[in-house]
């Protein structure tokens, strides 16, 4: 699927233009390809606090983020002065994205591209590619995922070299993983979840022990869940009383699956079990492959989910430069 549009003669009005001095135009991208895989992510503890009205109505929260090793790959092409930017999809399990086809201008990795164009002040003439691996609506972060590769990415195709903070600052006006989907691995997130903290290493060694590290299964689904509709069942129903994740009451309310393939991964006896973030996609972390077995049986025969995804965590983004032909 590709879309293909001229640069829009405004931008959108959301971050600040660049500083005098700034070296966002001084490389020639011409000729640079690069791509960037960026992880999915979950929250291993997600409180939820008030809503804020000068926050768009987004709820305060003290999360601690982990990196989830399914990767979506963002390839970014410079293209030719004025010739606009394009958006082509891949992946098997698309779900509301292909839906979209005829409103890429909201996909999360062209409004990043727009973004960090306007905060630099370079023109948006790039070729997106996305290959999506991460699933759609999930509470996956994949959207948060796609826009962060898209910043770490145009920061090196256009020579940009800004630290991760100022593009951080980016990210944070655009939704609340996109600042910690930059870097991955484990960090706590404050605010609406745009100010990220790293994690000391006694915090690091506390998450290890409890079971959240190593191998992670995810169990995904067809169905999915907008992040409005869940904390909509939220503040109806309040905080889950025996979760970390403050929204889990709400998601398995709305997904009732979700409920029993945490039931199921934890009798298989899997570490951690929990829906990640808004759901309603589940991560069971499992100590061993014997365990992990035991969880993936559990979710087939059961028919708990509708699809296994093994990964690695915690995960970090990659990004590689190369030469088109």
């Amino acid at each position: 699927m590709t879309a293909t549009l001229p640069m829009p003669t405004t931008m959108p009005s959301r971050h600040a233009i660049a500083r005098p001095g700034d070296p966002a135009t001084a490389t020639d991208a011409s000729g640079r390809m690069v791509s960037v895989d960026v992880p999915a992510k979950t929250n291993l503890i997600l409180h939820v606090g008030a809503a804020h009205a000068e926050w768009g109505g987004r709820h305060e929260l003290d999360t601690v983020y982990c990196g989830i090793g399914v990767y979506d790959t963002v390839t970014l092409t410079a293209k030719e002065p004025g010739a606009g930017f394009s958006l082509d999809l891949s992946g098997a399990h698309l779900g509301n994205l292909a839906a979209s086809a005829s409103d890429m201008r909201r996909n999360h990795a062209v409004l990043a591209l727009f973004a960090l164009a306007e905060a630099c002040g370079h023109a948006p003439d790039v070729a997106i590619s996305l290959e999506k691996r991460i699933p759609v609506a999930a509470g996956l972060g994949g959207g948060s995922a796609d826009a962060a590769g898209t910043l770490l990415g145009l920061n090196e195709l256009w020579g940009l070299h800004w630290p991760l903070g100022r593009l951080r600052q980016v990210a944070a006006g655009l939704g609340a993983d996109m600042p910690f989907c930059l870097s991955g691995g484990y960090a706590r997130g404050r605010g609406f979840g745009e100010r990220i903290e790293e994690i000391t290493e006694g915090d690091r060694q506390g998450l290890v022990s409890r079971g959240f590290a190593g191998m992670a299964l995810i169990g995904a689904y067809r169905d999915e869940l907008s992040t409005p509709q869940v904390y909509a069942e939220f503040d109806r129903l309040g905080a889950s009383p025996d979760s970390d994740n403050h929204l889990q009451r709400a998601a398995i309310a709305l997904h009732p699956r979700s409920g029993q393939a945490i039931h199921e991964a934890r009798l298989a006896g899997a570490s951690q079990a929990l829906v990640s973030g808004s759901g309603p996609s589940v991560v069971a972390f499992v100590p061993d492959d014997r365990v992990a077995a035991a969880v993936q049986r559990a979710w087939t025969e059961s028919g708990a989910v509708d699809r296994i995804i093994a990964a690695q965590t915690p995960a970090t983004p990659a990004i590689r430069v190369s030469q088109c032909r």
